[in-house]
């Protein structure tokens, strides 16, 4: 059963405090894609422009992404962005963002896409997100992702998208941000009220906390001390977590429990190279191994 994601796919230049690499292939959506690839099929959604390099695409085909929700304008230059982290490896800095062709991303679904019942709507213009839903009626499951700007600049629209949502994924300082509290516990609480069915605090190295309508918990990260590169790992978590939805075509309470557990091994991963160089390099089984470890080290 297919999976539909819509956002960016970006080029990255990405600066640490030992490295920099230029010319990373990013983006929300590619980081989501690769790492629902391991669990389902992906149907991307996406805009690049003319420079955008096409073995880029012959990647995103190989892992069984369907690209042909990838457009391409011809006179354009794909979204780029290129960001600074600093020694804690947890706080960055955006040194340049050129939207380019996804300034002006007006996504119309292929009539294929329009079928899923799996739907994520990776961090982009409340607006726009609430356009796709509507191109997606018969939907069992639509989460989305979201972050400070659009809760600064377009809190109407995204208020409008929260009420339409299952899911919605944001991080720690974006929850505190939208409700005022410090309390993640009261602030998850206060976003769900405001329409999800459930809500996803990410807490980077801290793991992830759940919020239902019967349960609140929370996962701890996977214990990696091989930190590179942090770029996408918010996405690759939700991409573990959906691409294993999708796969079990189910989402009640322990299903659930078990996807954020995926994408957070999934997440582990991403971090242990810049762009996708490690996840290029790992198999389904390497996810089964380390979830066993996961699960293990949760077992007392």
């Amino acid at each position: 059963m297919p999976l539909v994601v819509v956002g960016s796919v970006a080029i990255d230049h990405v600066e640490t405090p030992v490295e920099r690499r230029n010319n990373l292939l990013g983006g929300s959506a590619t980081h989501f894609s690769y790492a629902a690839s391991f669990f389902t099929g992906v149907h991307l959604v996406g805009v690049v422009g003319a420079d955008f390099p096409q073995e880029n695409v012959q990647l995103l085909n190989s892992r069984g992404i369907d690209t042909s929700g990838l457009h391409t304008v011809k006179d354009g230059k794909t979204f780029t962005w290129t960001g600074r982290y600093a020694p804690n490896m947890n706080d960055r800095e955006t040194l340049e963002v050129e939207l380019n062709v996804f300034g002006k991303f007006d996504p119309v679904l292929p009539e294929a896409y329009r079928r899923a019942k799996y739907v994520f709507l990776a961090n982009g213009v409340p607006a726009v997100q609430l356009k796709v839903l509507d191109q997606v009626p018969g939907r069992r499951l639509a989460v989305a992702d979201t972050m400070d700007l659009w809760i600064q600049t377009q809190r109407d629209d995204l208020e409008r998208l929260m009420r339409a949502l299952d899911g919605l994924v944001l991080n720690d300082s974006e929850a505190k941000m939208r409700t005022g509290s410090e309390n993640l516990v009261a602030a998850g609480r206060a976003v769900q009220a405001m329409g999800p069915k459930f809500v996803i605090i990410k807490k980077g190295e801290h793991g992830a906390m759940f919020f239902g309508e019967h349960e609140t918990y929370v996962l701890p990260a996977y214990p990696t001390d091989r930190l590179i590169d942090p770029t996408g790992a918010g996405d690759t978590f939700a991409g573990g977590m959906m691409g294993y939805l999708t796969q079990r075509d189910a989402f009640d309470a322990e299903t659930l429990k078990t996807a954020m557990a995926y994408g957070i091994v999934a997440a582990s991963f991403n971090v242990e190279g810049f762009g996708l160089e490690r996840m290029q390099e790992i198999t389904r089984e390497d996810i089964e191994k380390r979830l066993d470890k996961y699960r293990k080290m949760l077992s007392f």
